[in-house]
């Protein structure tokens, strides 16, 4: 998988120094650079890359400007690029998976590569599932009417529907969908539903595997969210934020987890 980029700095030297950064991920092809946003809105409306590089603080049009300029096509992916931290929050605002600090932080670089691989592999893998369904539809219709586009499919029938917890000498029976957010406190899990809380004994990583990643996402390593129950996303410092759940209740998302906010503003 090639990562087709586009680099934007008013900055050469900033241009060139990641550009050298860069050439340590194979897979990155810089398709073209840029100088402005006039200019960057332009190439990126024509290149239709997968990524770009983007410098927050530009004469004219910045960062957000180009962001908003190109939102009438499918947009790429974000990096920021920016000389103050205090922008992380507009970054997230502003749909970027990502924001660096300059002078770019190697480690920091290749850990925004890794989440733009994921994300670009989710959404290759869901274009090619459709191209799939079109062929299909046209050369084997017959084939295709055993097809279900339902969710209760059979790679998601294999996650739990209810779960058992005995609690307090009860045994309650909870519907998966209900849940809102598990915390984890040892070998214990603290469910959540909007009324309820109970105590179930057994290991985030094991009850991990019995719901729909989905719905089900780790923020935090000790805390899993249901994804339908979020109703708001709150930028706080530091580049971490909050998830307001339909019951009112706020959960932090540590910087760790922040590819999980990105679902909510790409």
């Amino acid at each position: 998988m090639t990562i087709r980029t586009i680099l934007i700095d008013d900055e050469s030297l900033a241009i060139q120094g990641l550009t050298l950064r860069l050439q340590a991920h194979e897979d990155v092809e810089i398709i073209e650079t840029c100088t402005n946003g006039r200019e960057a809105i332009r190439a990126i409306k024509t290149h239709k890359p997968d990524l770009v590089f983007l410098d927050i603080q530009m004469p004219g049009f910045d960062g957000f400007s180009v962001v908003q300029g190109v939102m009438e096509v499918e947009p790429p992916l974000f990096i920021f690029v920016t000389a103050y931290s205090d922008h992380a929050i507009r970054a997230f605002e502003a749909q970027a998976i990502d924001y660096l600090v300059k002078p770019v932080d190697e480690q920091r670089l290749a850990d925004a590569l890794e989440r733009v691989r994921q994300r670009l592999s989710e959404k290759r893998n869901v274009a090619e599932v459709e191209r799939l369904r079109e062929v299909l539809a046209e050369v084997a219709p017959q084939a295709m009417q055993g097809l279900s586009s339902e969710p209760d499919t059979p790679a998601a029938s294999r996650y739990e529907k209810l779960i058992n917890i005995k609690d307090r000498g009860q045994i309650f029976r909870i519907d998966v969908d209900s849940i809102e957010r598990i915390d984890a406190a040892g070998d214990y899990m603290c469910i959540y539903t909007a009324d309820n809380s109970l105590i179930l004994r057994e290991t985030m990583k094991d009850l991990e595997k019995r719901l729909d990643p989905r719905n089900f996402q780790r923020i935090h390593r000790s805390t899993i969210v249901n994804l339908s129950h979020v109703r708001q996303v709150k930028p706080h410092t530091n580049g971490e934020c909050f998830l307001v759940l339909e019951s009112g209740s706020q959960v932090k998302v540590s910087r760790s987890y922040r590819d999980v906010v990105a679902r909510f503003v790409h």
